[in-house]
């Protein structure tokens, strides 16, 4: 066909620059909704095809009009604008190519004076789709952020080969990588989330970022990371360095756990593979649990049950001997829980929380849960006796020798409150395997901050 130009408004608009303009168009759009599966068009995509098509419109409206037509136009129609009511019609032409929409604008068309046509018009302009790519995925939008950085020395050199490590907010997950030759680093394919960027040098003070939140496409410019040069008292093992960090944000996780938001599980695991603690760790988590508010109000139900069954009658009623019980019903969990969660854990190099199993059958994790009473996990992740629980219950019994009444003490109160504690914890981890954490709060993967 000879190149024609339809002059409009003193401008000159050749052929080829309305075919581009809707094949651009119709090929934006299409690839578009081949790639989404058809599911739905955002906003964006609407804004973006309604301008391009108004765009095209208003510069080459016969062209749109005319397309399919096989016979030049006339030139007093070069002119003729079509009515903003046809806005529609030049849309779905401009957008899914030539077809039988253009005779809804003819006026000598009975069909189309009528308001009928052979199909109707949300079913004339529904995109086709292509059956040789109709199984193509939707975006992969859940690992598609990023986070990048440069990392500098003291004197503003770049920082070469620094273990940088990146984990998120419960620790649950650990990426490292090395920085590249000019300090450069990247952490790709992210899911949205929180994040925290540790990283460490040779020679160079370690490095922990503040919380980063990247949302779903977002890449992340760090400011430039600049190490200061560390003195000799802080020069310490990368990898020591790493794995206290993430264990101090695992411990933080855990001590927001909470059975109905109340009741604290922070000797609870959900990470298979969580980190180990060291001993300032194991003890900061057995205070905070000792000494938390509900076991106060755990101690003075006990008390009050013992008072009103004159247990150890040797204490008497009345206010004191309601003290006596809560004072001793109180010392009983604060001895057991420092020396099983801290004392003991510490000497053996045990870790003292339970690590929930959640798959498998029924058998395996009702084996795993009652296992626990005399088998745990070490601190370089092998299983042996459970010396810490054993020894603390022993030894929390012995203790309680110095504040029982006379009449209820010797070795009789020591292996009743020790057999009472493993049948006890033995009991309770069958509850935690099977039942508590659909009930506890802040427990990681669950979708709870």
């Amino acid at each position: 066909m000879p190149d024609r130009t339809y002059p409009y408004k003193s401008l000159t608009f050749h052929d080829g620059v309305a075919q581009r303009c809707a094949r651009t168009i119709r090929f934006s759009l299409a690839f578009h909704l081949k790639d989404m599966n058809h599911r739905f068009i955002t906003n964006w995509f609407q804004c973006s095809f309604v301008g391009l098509s108004l765009a095209t419109y208003a510069a080459c409206p016969q062209y749109i009009l005319a397309q399919d037509s096989k016979t030049e136009l006339p030139r007093s129609s070069h002119r003729r604008q079509a009515p903003l009511s046809t806005l529609p019609i030049v849309l779905g032409t401009t957008l899914w190519g030539p077809n039988d929409h253009t005779a809804l604008l003819d006026d000598s068309n009975p069909e189309a004076a009528n308001g009928s046509s052979s199909g109707s018009l949300s079913e004339s302009f529904t995109p086709q789709s292509d059956p040789q790519n109709s199984n193509v995925p939707a975006p992969a939008l859940e690992n598609s952020a990023s986070i990048t950085g440069i990392v500098l020395d003291g004197s503003g050199a770049v920082v070469v080969g620094a273990q940088v490590s990146l984990a998120d907010r419960n620790a649950s997950q650990q990426r490292t990588l090395v920085s590249g030759a000019n300090g450069e680093f990247t952490f790709a394919r992210l899911p949205a989330g929180t994040y925290l960027v540790l990283i460490n040098a040779k020679g160079l003070e370690p490095f922990k970022s503040g919380e980063i939140l990247v949302a779903a496409q977002q890449t992340y410019d760090m400011p430039t990371i600049v190490m200061s040069i560390a003195t000799k008292s802080t020069e310490v093992n990368v990898d020591t360095h790493t794995t206290e960090v993430i264990a101090d944000e695992q411990v933080k996780a855990e001590e927001k756990q909470r059975i109905l938001g109340i009741l604290p599980n922070f000797y609870t695991s959900y990470l298979p593979n969580a980190v180990p603690l060291n001993t300032k760790q194991k003890y900061s988590l057995a205070f905070r649990d000792a000494f938390d508010p509900i076991r106060f109000v755990g101690s003075a139900v006990t008390a009050g049950v013992e008072q009103s069954n004159n247990s150890y009658a040797g204490y008497g009623q009345g206010a004191a001997g309601y003290g006596k019980r809560f004072a001793a019903a109180y010392g009983n969990g604060l001895t057991s829980n420092i020396l099983s969660h801290a004392v003991f854990p510490s000497l053996f190099h045990q870790d003292p929380r339970y690590f929930y199993q959640g798959s498998g059958t029924t058998k395996s994790r009702l084996m795993h849960a009652i296992s626990f009473a005399v088998v745990t996990r070490n601190d370089s992740g092998g299983l042996i006796p459970n010396y810490s629980y054993l020894l603390g219950d022993i030894g929390s019994g012995a203790l309680s020798n110095l504040y029982y009444p006379h009449a209820n003490r010797g070795a009789g109160l020591v292996f009743t409150n020790a057999a009472i504690g493993i049948a006890g914890r033995a009991g309770g981890t069958i509850i935690r395997e099977f039942f508590l954490k659909r009930i506890t709060t802040n427990v990681p993967g669950n979708g709870t901050p």
